[in-house]
């Protein structure tokens, strides 16, 4: 699926700041390997619906045997196994009596080294051995079937099997020291790098199985072919501790959602919500639903946090319409794209913004090959427009009580009319404070 890197940062996919990072909160890998392997999912979300659902599977498994995963391999384990192959050690002798003891008192720190490594290498060995026991069945994705079948390949060559064999918590002789350490320093680099990357994939996969359980997510239904659609009940968004939970329908008869409300009423959030559920469901994982269905989508578009750039003498108002016309370009080619807009055109005074967008939406909604959420201030402009049939109207309330706001978060059918830019300005006391200049 097409991502752009703006969009990435609308949705907070990922962010420096951990809180505030999708990625972040649903990471559960338990090595800097798998934490690698999950960026690269995160950045290569599928359109090939197979993958989608077999990634589905695969995730099915993991959650179904999670109580069983070993737990031996650490990150510490896969650091210090990366590490001896990094590192430069007296070459290793014969393994026979005389060699092995006179290499222990000649190179003891290189003999050390050689012998601590051993431990985390059978950890290893030993875990890829009882994960391909564990995941390999008849019923299993083919993909996955490879990648296990490839282990179990890799860790039965030469004496690598023999190293997986050992109990844990196995002290090596002096002999086994020396035999196993150059065993691996000089004939099992490249298989053992390659069985990093297996792990690293499954480790992913356990993430991703993890965080569908530990949130209680959902694997949304994709709908094999047929015009765009989300159909969502109970949708929120997956980075809010306590969230009110939104119903969801957009097809192409309803392909455009003109939403309205007060400024923290909702609406971003709603909007992100939708994009990184749809976001991530295209990564084969668990959404924030109780229940979605939804078709493949080409590409994921939002313009929600548009800046300025004082660089290139650009205004905000310049770079929103250099974002709203770079969408255009990219979703007129008859694939199915999600454009998420939040408060167009914010750059401009009233009269020209309420023009602007007018325009800008009479054109858009004519593209049935996507679906579109747009969020506005500009209440009025929503007259002329119902004589669009698809286009759905809806808000978010605020109620006013002695200048304090109730937000219900609950989304509502039609237009909100709300206007609490005056209470915000009393409540917060600078009506008060103006006065007494």
């Amino acid at each position: 699926m097409d991502v752009d890197i703006t969009t990435y940062n609308d949705l907070a996919l990922f962010h420096h700041e951990e809180e505030f990072s999708v990625f972040h909160k649903l990471n559960f890998t338990r090595t800097a390997e798998g934490k690698e392997w999950l960026l690269r999912f995160f950045r290569s979300p599928f359109t090939d619906i197979r993958l989608i659902r077999e990634t589905q599977d695969i995730v099915k498994l993991i959650a179904s045997k999670q109580d069983q995963w070993p737990t031996n391999i650490s990150n510490g384990t896969l650091m210090v196994v990366s590490r001896y192959y990094e590192t430069a050690i007296a070459g290793l002798p014969p393994d026979d009596f005389f060699s092995s003891y006179s290499y222990k008192i000649f190179h003891s720190p290189d003999f050390g080294m050689v012998k601590y490594s051993l431990t985390h290498f059978a950890d290893f060995l030993r875990g890829m051995k009882q994960l391909t026991d564990l995941l390999i069945n008849e019923d299993m994705p083919a993909s996955l079937g490879r990648y296990l079948s490839r282990a179990r390949d890799l860790y039965s060559r030469g004496l690598a099997e023999e190293l997986a064999a050992f109990e844990p918590g196995h002290q090596f002789s002096v002999a086994e020291v020396i035999k196993y350490g150059r065993f691996l320093k000089h004939g099992f680099k490249t298989p053992l790098l390659e069985l990093m990357a297996i792990y690293g994939r499954l480790d992913a996969w356990y993430s991703m199985a993890t965080a569908m359980l530990h949130y209680q997510l959902c694997l949304p239904r994709f709908i094999e072919s047929g015009p765009p659609s989300i159909n969502a009940k109970q949708l929120y968004h997956v980075l809010l501790l306590d969230p009110v939970p939104y119903d969801i329908s957009l097809n192409i008869n309803s392909n455009f959602i003109f939403l309205t409300g007060a400024n923290m009423a909702g609406k971003s959030t709603f909007i992100k919500a939708v994009g990184s559920s749809v976001f991530l469901a295209h990564l084969g994982m668990g959404v924030p639903a109780r229940e979605m269905s939804l078709t493949v989508f080409d590409g994921l578009l939002s313009n929600i946090n548009v800046v300025d750039n004082l660089a290139r003498g650009e205004s905000f108002f310049f770079n929103e319409v250099q974002r709203i016309k770079n969408t255009i370009v990219k979703i007129n080619n008859e694939r199915k794209w999600l454009v998420l807009i939040d408060e167009l055109f914010k750059g401009t005074n009233v009269q020209d913004a309420m023009k602007c967008s007018t325009t800008v939406i009479r054109g858009l909604i004519r593209m049935q090959n996507s679906l579109f959420i747009l969020s506005t201030h500009l209440y009025e402009i929503s007259e002329e427009l119902k004589e669009f049939p698809n286009i759905s109207f809806k808000y978010f309330e605020t109620e006013v009580n002695e200048d304090q706001l109730d937000f219900s978060y609950q989304l509502k059918e039609g237009v909100s009319n709300d206007r609490i830019g005056y209470v915000i300005l009393k409540r917060e006391k600078v009506v008060e404070m103006l006065d007494k200049l």
